[in-house]
């Protein structure tokens, strides 16, 4: 692997940071004004009483409509809150193609045509599911409530297993042309490189050894030919019950092509037991490759070498540091380095 020299990596991390300063104004100052006048128009009618909610990526609103606005559908699921309120999300610029976030949409509008519980995005006053404001787009999705599972009871990771093989059987059927492939010439070896240069000087030669190890292995080991369309950031946190029979995800914001085992190991623990049941309910619809349970933790390797390049690239976001104030650090750095060895030298 080639790792760029410092003075280069320094002078496009910093390049890029400026571009996505200058093109994300916008996004950072998005006024309340500006909200409700994309909602109205989008076709709905706001009372102009709404909520930001929590979202590290993107700018995301709950608001209320008026009383008699029944522009949306009535809902036909009790995670689906009544038509008086709507959620709006404006994406961060520069991160999705038009093309990809159509991708994703017509995604969950698959999932839903074939009754699985997914909160699609609703059709807006041009006919799409998204509008663009300034160089942001936006879409609109129907209320949503549910409970996240703190612990999961006896058989409901069998319920949930059985949830993702019906996901998997519809993301199987196609590719999704405009979103990554999870292989380290795509997702991994770029995100080392933007890294490596800010890794404290005392652990970076130990980060990279574990980190070059991790993705080689990922290397040889991963097969386009049986990657299918996923989630792709299966956590306990994008997973909710509805409050009576049934659980779902949300958030389909990082979906892409990859290997079955990237939707299974953020839901376990250590877990053998959870594992087994979990798998046992995805059985019920759908083959497990047990090939891939050897890519557990190289996958989950390869996250925290991408989670850490996702703070790099979007440090100037005035939140980020705010967020993330170890970051950079040196008892950063010694943990993630330390995490990536124990993984690392199990290959």
């Amino acid at each position: 692997m080639l790792i760029k020299s410092h003075t280069e990596v320094t002078r496009n991390f910093k390049n890029e940071k400026v571009i996505d300063m200058l093109a994300s104004q916008s996004f950072y100052q998005l006024s309340p004004h500006d909200v409700l006048n994309c909602i109205e128009e989008a076709g709905f009618s706001p009372t102009g009483e709404f909520q930001q909610l929590n979202s590290y990526e993107n700018r995301v609103f709950d608001v209320h409509l008026e009383v008699d606005d029944r522009k949306v559908d009535k809902p036909s699921h009790p995670a689906t809150e009544p038509p008086s309120r709507i959620v709006t999300k404006f994406y961060r610029p520069g991160r999705w193609s038009q093309e990809a976030l159509l991708e994703e949409h017509q995604f969950l509008a698959d999932l839903k045509n074939e009754g699985i519980t997914a909160i699609a995005p609703l059709k807006l006053s041009n006919g799409s599911t998204l509008m663009t404001f300034e160089d942001m787009f936006f879409c609109i999705f129907p209320r949503f409530s549910g409970r996240m599972p703190q612990e999961f009871l006896s058989g409901e990771l069998k319920q949930v297993g059985r949830t993702l093989a019906r996901i998997h059987n519809i993301g199987s059927q196609s590719e999704a042309q405009h979103r990554p492939f999870m292989h380290p010439e795509e997702y991994g070896w770029d995100d080392l490189e933007q890294i490596t240069p800010l890794i404290d000087p005392a652990v970076r030669q130990r980060y990279d050894e574990a980190a070059v190890r991790i993705l080689e292995f990922l290397e040889d080991e991963l097969d386009e030919d049986h990657f299918i369309r996923l989630h792709g950031d299966c956590h306990k946190g994008n997973l909710l019950h509805d409050g009576a029979s049934e659980f779902f995800f949300v958030d389909f914001d990082d979906f892409l092509n990859g290997p079955v085992a990237q939707d299974f190991w953020m839901l376990l623990s250590d877990s053998d037991e959870e594992r087994d049941e979990l798998i046992s309910g995805y059985e019920e619809l759908r083959a497990f490759p047990h090939d891939q349970l050897r890519l557990f933790e190289p996958l989950r390797g390869l996250r925290i070498i991408h989670y850490a390049a996702w703070i790099t690239k979007r440090w100037s976001d005035p939140s980020f540091p705010r967020l993330f104030p170890d970051f950079n650090s040196y008892h950063y750095w010694v943990e993630e380095a330390e995490t990536l060895e124990k993984i690392a030298w199990k290959l």
